[in-house]
């Protein structure tokens, strides 16, 4: 894997190979966009990291150092202006077996990467989109967090190899449309709406919060319910969201064509773009 990492304020190259993140996929991990050398949206980061840490009962390091290691990281890789920061953090080292050490000692570790540039279009025309086979586990336990287990992600990713398709939908066993393989997602039924409920899976993505904060701040209408893939073929407008790229709106889903970018669609990019998220300034 391309790109710089650290562990604490140094450089590293190597990971002891007892972590239990290698071993088990045991820790979490945010990927933040980095701009003009300042974490985006930090504040929601932290706050779901040390939500997803009292979960999984692993100390998260408090925001003030992982603040300080960030941006030490980001001045040392050289890449101020846009990149993308990773912060894994496992529960560190262990021994064989699932049970844990009460006293284990979480590792954390920061990687910064070069930012792809993607194709204006996708903001100005949208993206095609397609549902994935693999269905998502329910497991209320692990829902919302993003944790180092990501191989249905991995799986779904898999299904195709058109580079003309941006992102494949996921539905969960009983066939309600959940999120994509990176991103959120957000349905408008006329004056309507509405993101799928993340609570027996898929990951609570920082630009779905703050997505739904900015709505709610200008008095639209949000809703959080589940939704069908018949209730999603009777929508005008679908975008996608994720931490990198703001928000991507949808034109054309398995076979569904969509307003894009629509009415709505436009006005939630607008605020974002008031609210900082460079990406949906059109």
């Amino acid at each position: 894997m391309t790109g710089t990492w650290f562990c604490g304020d140094r450089e590293c190259h190597t990971l002891p190979v007892d972590d239990r993140g290698l071993h088990y996929g045991d820790g979490l991990f945010e990927t933040i966009a980095i701009r003009d050398g300042r974490p985006r949206l930090w504040s929601l980061h932290v706050d779901r990291l040390q939500s997803s840490g009292d979960r999984l009962s692993i100390e998260i390091p408090a925001p003030d150092q992982l603040r300080a290691n960030l941006d030490n990281a980001i001045g040392s890789s050289g890449k101020t202006a846009r990149a993308t920061a990773k912060i894994i953090v496992t529960r560190g080292s262990g021994r064989r077996g699932y049970r844990y050490a009460e006293n284990s000692s979480p590792r954390t570790i920061i990687g910064i990467f070069d930012t792809p540039i993607e194709p204006s279009e996708n903001w100005e025309r949208g993206v095609v989109v397609r549902l994935c086979t693999l269905r998502l586990a329910s497991q209320p336990a692990l829902a919302g967090m993003k944790t180092l287990n990501r191989l249905e992600q991995v799986l779904a990713r898999s299904e195709w190899q058109d580079a003309s398709i941006a992102e494949g939908l996921m539905m969960d066993a009983d066939g309600n449309v959940v999120c994509g393989t990176m991103c959120n997602v957000f349905f408008v039924d006329g004056a309507r709406v509405i993101t799928p409920a993340i609570t027996v899976s898929g990951v609570c993505g920082v630009m779905r919060r703050h997505i739904i904060e900015i709505m709610h701040r200008a008095k639209f209408s949000i809703a959080v319910e589940p939704v069908t893939t018949a209730e999603m073929r009777e929508c005008r407008e679908i975008f996608l969201c994720n931490s990198q790229i703001g928000v991507w709106p949808v034109r054309e889903c398995a076979g569904s064509r969509y307003s894009a970018p629509g009415p709505m669609t436009q006005r939630i990019m607008e605020l974002l773009a008031h609210s900082g998220i460079v990406e949906c300034r059109q």
